[in-house]
């Protein structure tokens, strides 16, 4: 039988591992660990450097303009087509679903963003645009059918029931949407919005290193690639994980507090979560 002390000790740990900060922490420790072996197995810096290398090097950027520049720069141009791609997915979704024959019209389009690599799209799209309007476009059209796809299914599986008692009661269209769609629809727009912030970044900054616009980090990471400087392509995609990461945070939260309906849980999307009397 094993002593009082043994069995406070594996309560404890039990309870250190249930925390999501522990386990958050034991988690990146093991990767960091897996990683630093793997360098070492390599033995060549320019192929896989180390985490404190790659700390080293974030340790020198952070602190320079230059950084911040290019943050404040990709993350302007990722907000900008992902504000635009939310708000023309909504209008679409909400036409498509009044009208079916508009569906049928936008589909081509959705399936064909869907489907076409984003490499095609932006190598096409340097002949129409400059670089530095690259990354708002491109998020813009990787973003736009998540958005549109889910606003649709959220729009279409809100409360017949609800739709018939404000057509008996002859509830104002206005209101009818503040208290019966937007409901259904907000756990469907806050999944798309975790999943399509990801997907804007990523397809943003693959834009800039091909486009290369001046003071992008995506150019900041075509530049340590041609260089072979390993070290600060790693802590610059370590910038960029970060910055994404922060956004999404941030969108998600704001989404959270400024639906007064929505708690932000979005995991049934059975589109009658949150659905309010009128």
């Amino acid at each position: 039988m094993p002593s009082p002390s043994v069995v406070q000790c594996h309560k404890m740990i039990s309870t250190m591992v249930q925390n999501k900060a522990v386990r958050f922490l034991l988690t990146t420790g093991f990767w960091l660990v897996v990683w630093q072996i793997a360098a070492m197995a390599v033995g060549h810096a320019v192929l896989l450097p180390t985490p404190v290398h790659v700390i080293q090097a974030l340790y020198r950027l952070v602190p320079t303009v230059d950084l911040w520049v290019r943050v404040g720069f990709s993350l302007f141009r990722v907000v900008e087509g992902f504000t635009l791609a939310v708000v023309v997915g909504l209008g679409m979704a909400g036409l498509a679903a009044a009208c079916n024959w508009l569906e049928q019209l936008f589909q081509p389009v959705v399936l064909l963003a869907k489907a076409t690599p984003v490499a095609s799209f932006i190598i096409l799209a340097l002949v129409w645009m400059p670089s530095r309007n690259l990354p708002i476009f491109i998020s813009f059209l990787m973003v736009l059918p998540v958005i549109y796809t889910s606003v649709l299914q959220g729009i279409r599986q809100t409360d017949k029931q609800l739709l018939e008692m404000a057509q008996v009661f002859q509830i104002p269209m206005v209101r009818k949407i503040k208290a019966i769609y937007l409901p259904s629809i907000f756990p469907y727009l806050y999944s798309a919005c975790s999943v399509a912030l990801g997907l804007a970044w990523k397809s943003a900054i693959a834009a800039e290193v091909i486009g290369l616009p001046q003071h992008s980090l995506g150019e900041a990471l075509y530049q340590a690639k041609v260089f072979l400087v390993t070290d600060e392509m790693f802590a610059w995609t370590a910038v960029v994980i970060v910055s994404s990461l922060a956004l999404e945070k941030f969108v998600l939260w704001v989404l959270a507090k400024a639906i007064p309906f929505g708690t932000g849980e979005a995991s049934s999307n059975d589109g009658t979560k949150g659905n309010t009397p009128v």
